[in-house]
């Protein structure tokens, strides 16, 4: 649901404090070189300076050192001490005056908030420009090589500052990892533009910056080769490591340290699969054990098959398969041969259960015989009084709502971010990219033209107003404003501050400049005052290389409210179904003009797309169930041997009154929840409809060719009832095997499927209430049409001669298909050898199935979800293809105790005395490999720059006005007054009288007290980022902590965020959350703390972390399994095949080959890459109910049959074996066809063919393997007296 976009949520925010950190990087670097010497030679020699003094300044204000080569001279005792507390390896003589340490101290307090939760660092950086400002020996490595004349005053101009190789590489070893937490990067960025050497770091230092920008007032170039005869010596003072004890940095910024080798957790997802090799083959143990046993099962059958071979003629495996055939043709009874096998000759007798049954169905089908009109109306009563319920009827399309548990982890976890925090913005993005020609690369999207472009198009942006409840919405009034002031718009544009006339200025090369350079230049920043990260806003880019990008990526990021009435993002919602008209109407064709293309998405986009797709494929639905009526319509009509006749044995008004009772049958379920406050869901009017329909269906062939076997000497009340005692009890057996299958199903914690679960188990319950009440009333209306000679759906009509026509059972008018089951497909799967392929064959599959089945993927692809012709996806397209920053992660701590007493504080941030196993620590080692962790970044950390600001070394940041109330950084008002033309901000004076807020001496070992903690935080989240102190926590860490009750010296709620890796698939989405979780647990067990991860799309991707559960317990409950440790749990129909047929033996065979046939079904859905969801949970589910009809009716039929096993597999086969195919496998397969044209994916996927495997599937089970393990190993006959009594003629039991 594009949530790689999301990558830059409080990025926002949390860029605000780096652009403050942006402008001191160049400032620190230029008041420190303010030094020179005159113009000529200086020869070096130890205490003497080759710069001292301030001679004069540049146009910008910028001072510049005098070139003077004089003796170094000694300070006075109070200017000696301010030296040692900065630079104290400086002692004795100095090069510098009280001015040139004062703004030597101005400008490096900019570095310090970035490098003092490094101390060695620190320290080293300010070694770096004490030595070259103060130093007595500053002759000896310091060479003026250019001078300017200022007032008759020779300034310095350029210099070259000679250092050993061996200390820049010291130098920058001991800062290159230290952590910016605001921007979740590194100070290199901001301090060294990114350098990955010492060279580069030294040179970034040394450039000599152009009038009103930041950087040095004149050029330092760094050497480390003097030469031989020029006398200097290059500066190889002492550089402290950063896993230096003494001045100890954390683990975050010093990896390298012999205490942080290696993080204290294990490696997360490291874990291998098992495997066999052989030779060059190489097989998972799975995939070899299935192997195994089913060689050994093959072994075990034709061992079994050759020992019962010497029984004679009269064995399982027939060698004469037409035998029993050729004797039922003839009219002889199958006892009649003397093929019997010894359990089919001793028939058990029936249970209580099935006598009851039988003697209820008989009363039951003589009563609806003799009063049909009054069985119709009051069986129809119920289900149209509970339509009454669809008045309150509801459909819930919201997806946190459908497919995320009321209690589960992650739906706790959002509404606890968001209640305490503040609720992930919402996003809005367009995307506009080059395409690529002929096979070669895209082009480069960065050009004027496009750039052009893009101006126009975020003046339509910014003019945009949308109407809601009357007023107008604009951008400004929802747009997400990190400092209160400007959007925080992430665009390419924001290098020209959204500003044309500043393009038309610089033009495209300055945003080149700015690609490599945003971190430190401020004309690079946005208006919002924040760099822009240009992987951020550009796509399709080889490695860091910005100038190939190929796509534009531009994102409005607009607050967000927790939704509690529905209406609190109206105002969010109105402007976003704006801009979408908007992007469609006039900017798609703006871009398609220029050669790119354009996708684009807002927040609510997703939600629109679905509810348009619920209607877009409401015709092919209908379609499917027309066909499907057409069809039944006709296969439970009777071929006549007259044309004419045709319209009375044709049964269209009964088949369409079968299909309105499926119908009402739905809509008493709908209803029947809906009054209750039940909402529906677009799964269940799609699905359960077609669930019913062919339960239904097959129970309506089932009655009516029941009712045709009846001998015609009967009259039609005694065929009635002889039809539901003979086929009443499977129907029965079926269905609630059905409705319990459902209804335990429906314990299943995701609501989409515990909702369908309840629909679909009323709904199937009512269905055979009505067809054993109402159809078998509407049976007895047709069946006396059809002997009246009344035409079909014109019942007032009358065809003479027509009695009886087609509504007798003499056995001479077999249908086509059951001719066949009697006359082929039984005999054929006599054969012995068939039965041995069949079962081998079936077996086969079945454990290949198990083998595929674990290969199934969780997830649900969006632009499966989505209608084909949908905008979005496109959107989704590009976002896997131009993304380069994935979704923002949150680590989450609860009840963070800062007390002095609590040991929170140091197991939590990562700057020096931190623990070396604490959270950040821990965080930034697991970047360090996001292949397996997916994190991308070190954390930012509002601890770490909070204990930062409060430090004595950061003496620009926590500072008090002498009344003890808060003090701003000198560069912010009051301190400086702001000059509204340039812009610039001038002393005042106001606060001259500022202190730093503690000394070293009130800190317990540099933390904070409790009360010093409390009192400080509201003015670190209040304070904002500057020049002078970066630290500020206002707008980057505003929302990432609750101060709700925090003065008892808990926090409830604080968050460290960092971001994932780009997620491009859905494997990506769930094993990164998986992977999250697993350390936050890990975390949480190791520091005895409570944290949790949060990133918006955990709560859409938890279900699949446990769906493969969700699958098998719904598919085990439903079939009689349920797994836990060391108990097996009898299931639904397992339990209902039981004790209606009081067999253990069939129950079991039954459950066997619904498993096979959920297996198989498993199975041909890894092979045609369908994953696994709630969508594929619920149709397996679903499954499970049809797989019954398929298994049931066969099974019931076999054992009421009389003879050996063979004689009654093909007796099942010949009565029930056509009602089942053409009742199921017939009327499911033209309905399903039709689903091959819809228009949205998920239909072709989730319904076409998967319905279409599962018909398939269970056709060949049903009627295949099903009758041939019967023949084989079938359970014994249950003949029950009242069906003795009612037995038809051998021949009738052959009819359709």
């Amino acid at each position: 649901m594009g949530m790689g976009s999301g990558g830059r949520r409080r990025g926002f925010a949390v860029l605000a404090a780096v652009a403050i950190a942006l402008m001191q990087i160049s400032f620190l670097v230029f008041p420190i070189r303010a030094q020179q010497s005159n113009g000529s030679r200086i020869v070096p020699a130890e205490g003497y300076c080759s710069m001292y003094g301030i001679c004069g300044q540049r146009s910008d204000g910028k001072v510049l050192n005098c070139a003077n080569a004089t003796k170094s001279v000694k300070p006075d005792t109070l200017f000696s001490s301010r030296i040692q507390s900065l630079c104290p390896t400086i002692t004795g003589n100095v090069c510098c005056t009280v001015d040139q340490f004062d703004t030597l101290h101005q400008q490096v307090q900019q570095a310090v908030p970035f490098l003092v939760g490094c101390p060695a660092c620190l320290r080293n950086f300010l070694n770096l420009f004490c030595e070259m400002s103060c130093s007595p020996n500053q002759s000896l490595f310091i060479n003026v090589t250019s001078v300017n004349q200022i007032n008759s005053t020779m300034t310095v101009d350029g210099i070259d500052y000679y250092v050993t190789t061996n200390y820049g590489e010291e130098l920058y070893n001991s800062c290159k990892d230290v952590k910016f937490g605001t921007l979740n990067t590194r100070a290199m960025d901001f301090l060294g533009g990114g350098a990955k050497t010492y060279k580069e770091w030294l040179s970034f230092l040394g450039r000599q910056a152009n009038p009103n920008e930041p950087g040095s007032p004149y050029l330092i170039t760094f050497r480390s080769d003097s030469g031989d005869s020029s006398g200097l010596k290059p500066l190889n003072s002492t550089i402290y490591s950063c896993g230096d004890p003494s001045l100890g940095c954390s683990c975050g910024d010093c990896p390298s340290s012999s205490v942080c080798t290696g993080s204290l957790l294990p490696q997360l997802n490291t874990e291998t699969s098992c495997s066999v090799k052989m030779g060059s083959l190489k097989a998972k143990c799975l995939d070899f054990s299935l192997v195994v046993v089913y060689l050994a099962f093959l072994c075990a059958f034709l061992l079994w098959g050759l020992l019962h071979r010497t029984r004679g003629r009269t064995t399982l495996l027939q060698t004469k398969p037409l035998r029993n055939s050729d004797s039922n043709k003839n009219g002889k009874s199958p006892h009649s041969s003397a093929q019997v096998s010894e359990a089919a000759a001793k028939p058990s007798h029936p249970s209580i259960i099935q006598t009851y049954m039988s003697i209820f169905f008989r009363k039951h089908g003589l009563f609806i015989a003799r009063h049909p009109l009054l069985v119709l109306c009051v069986s129809l009563l119920v289900p149209v009084l509970l339509c009454i319920g669809l008045l309150r009827f509801k459909v819930e399309t919201r997806p946190e709502k459908l497919w995320v548990s009321p209690g589960s982890q992650a739906a706790d976890e959002k509404n606890y971010f968001d209640s305490h925090l503040s609720p992930f913005y919402r996003i809005e993005q367009l995307v506009l990219a080059t395409s690529a020609s002929g096979g070669s690369k895209a082009p480069s999207i960065v050009n004027d033209n496009n750039m052009k472009l893009l101006f126009q198009i975020q003046k339509k942006v910014d003019d945009l107003r949308a109407n809601y409840s009357g007023s107008t919405v604009a951008l400004a009034d929802i747009c997400l404003k990190p400092l209160s002031t400007e959007c925080a718009t992430q665009s390419v544009l924001q290098y020209f501050q959204l500003d044309s006339k500043n393009f038309g200025d610089s033009g495209i090369d300055h945003a080149k400049f700015c690609f490599q350079h945003y971190t430190s230049e401020e004309t690079c920043l946005s208006t919002f005052q924040s760099p822009i990260d240009p992987s951020t806003v550009l796509g399709g880019f080889p490695g860091n290389n910005f100038t190939e990008a190929s796509a534009f990526v531009i994102t409005y990021p607009v607050n967000n409210k927790v939704e509690t009435t529905g209406q609190e993002n109206g105002k969010a919602v109105a402007w976003e179904r704006a801009f979408i008209n908007l992007v469609k109407e006039e900017i798609h064709p703006m871009v398609l003009a220029q050669n790119l293309t354009l996708s684009f998405s807002s927040e609510s986009s997703i939600q629109d797309e679905l509810n348009r797709e619920s209607t877009a494929d409401a015709i092919t639905i209908v379609i499917s169930y027309i066909v499907m009526f057409a069809y039944i319509s006709f296969t439970l009509g009777d071929r006549p041997s007259r044309w004419l006749l045709l319209f009375v044995s044709s049964k269209v008004l009964l088949g369409l009154a079968g299909v309105v009772l499926v119908m009402l049958s739905v809509l008493g379920s709908m209803g029947f929840f809906s009054a209750i406050g039940v909402k529906s869901t677009l799964i269940i009017m799609e699905v359960i409809p077609f669930l019913v329909l062919a339960v239904g269906v097959d129970n309506m062939c089932i009655l009516v060719h029941a009712v045709k076997r009846q001998p015609d000497r009967l009259n039609l009340e005694e065929r009635i009832s002889g039809a539901l005692v003979e086929v009443g009890p499977s129907i029965t057996l079926a269905s609630f095997a059905e409705v319990l299958a459902f209804a335990v199903s429906a314990i299943n914690p995701m609501p989409a499927t515990r909702v369908f679960s309840m629909f679909a188990a009323l709904a199937v319950f009512m269905d055979f209430l009505l067809q054993v009440t109402a159809f078998v009333a509407l049976i007895v209306f047709d069946f006396r049409r059809t002997q009246d000679g009344r035409i079909d759906c014109v019942p007032c009509a009358k065809i003479a001669s027509s009695g009886g026509a087609g509504a007798g059972g003499d056995g001479r008018n077999l249908h086509l298909l059951a001719r066949y089951m009697r006359d082929i497909h039984g005999p054929i799967l006599g054969y012995r050898l068939v039965k041995f392929v069949v079962i081998i064959v079936f077996v086969g599959l079945a454990f290949a199935s198990i083998a595929l089945s674990t290969r199934l993927q969780p997830g649900l692809e969006q632009q499966i979800v989505l209608p084909r012709n949908s905008y979005l996806q496109d959107y989704f397209d590009s976002l896997a293809k131009y993304m380069k920053v994935g979704p923002p992660l949150y680590f989450v701590v609860k009840d963070f105790n800062y007390s002095s007493a609590s040991v929170h504080t140091n197991q939590i941030c990562s700057i020096n005395q931190c623990n070396s196993n604490s959270l950040l620590n821990e965080i930034a080692r697991q970047s360090l490999s996001p292949e397996t962790s997916y994190i991308a970044k070190p954390a930012a950390s509002w601890l770490d720059d909070f204990l930062i600001w409060m430090s004595p070394e950061a003496f620009g940041c926590c500072r008090k006005f002498v009344n003890e109330s808060y003090c701003p950084p000198d560069d912010q008002p009051p301190c400086c007054q702001l000059d509204q033309d340039s812009g610039s901000c001038s002393a005042s004076g106001t606060c001259n009288n500022c202190t730093t807020c503690f000394l070293h001496s009130d800190l317990d070992n540099g933390r904070p007290s409790t009360t010093q903690f409390k009192d400080k935080l509201p003015w670190f989240l209040d304070a904002l980022p500057s020049n002078d102190c970066s630290k500020g926590g206002k707008g980057a860490y505003s929302t990432s902590l609750d101060l709700s009750g925090y003065e008892s010296g808990i926090i409830q709620a604080s968050a460290f965020r960092t971001y994932h890796t780009p997620l491009n698939k859905q494997s990506d989405y769930v094993n990164s959350m998986k992977a999250a979780r697993d350390f936050s647990s890990k975390m949480s067990e190791d520091l005895q703390m409570k944290i949790f991860p949060y990133s918006v799309f955990y709560i859409f991707f938890e279900q699949y972390l446990g769906v493969w559960k969700t699958a098998i317990m719904n598919i085990c409950v439903c079939l009689g399994y349920r797994s836990d440790s060391i108990w097996v749990e009898t299931g639904t129909i397992f339990v209902v095949c039981f004790i209606v047929t009081s067999s253990l033996w069939a129950s079991a065979i039954i459950l066997i080959v619904l498993a096979m046939i959920v297996l198989d079904l498993m199975g041909v859905m890894a092979i045609l890459g369908i994953q696994l969801n709630a969508i594929s949970v619920v149709n397996l589910v679903m499954s499970i109910g049809i797989a019954v009809e398929f298994c049931v009716h066969i099974t019931h039929a076999f054992m009421i049959g009389t003879g050996d096993r063979e004689t009654r597999a093909r007796q099942a086969l010949s009565t029930m074996g056509a009602s089942v195919f053409s009742g199921i496998t017939l009327t499911k397969l033209v309905g399903v066809i039709v689903l091959r044209f819809a228009k949205s994916e998920v239909f072709v996927v989730y319904y076409f063919q998967m319905y279409l495997a599962l018909v398939l599937i269970g056709f060949l089970h049903g009627l295949i393997f099903l009758p041939v393990v019967l023949s084989l190993c079938g359970p014994p006959p249950k003949l029950a007296k009242p069906i003795e009594q009612n037995q038809p003629p051998s021949d009738s039991t052959e009819q359709n």
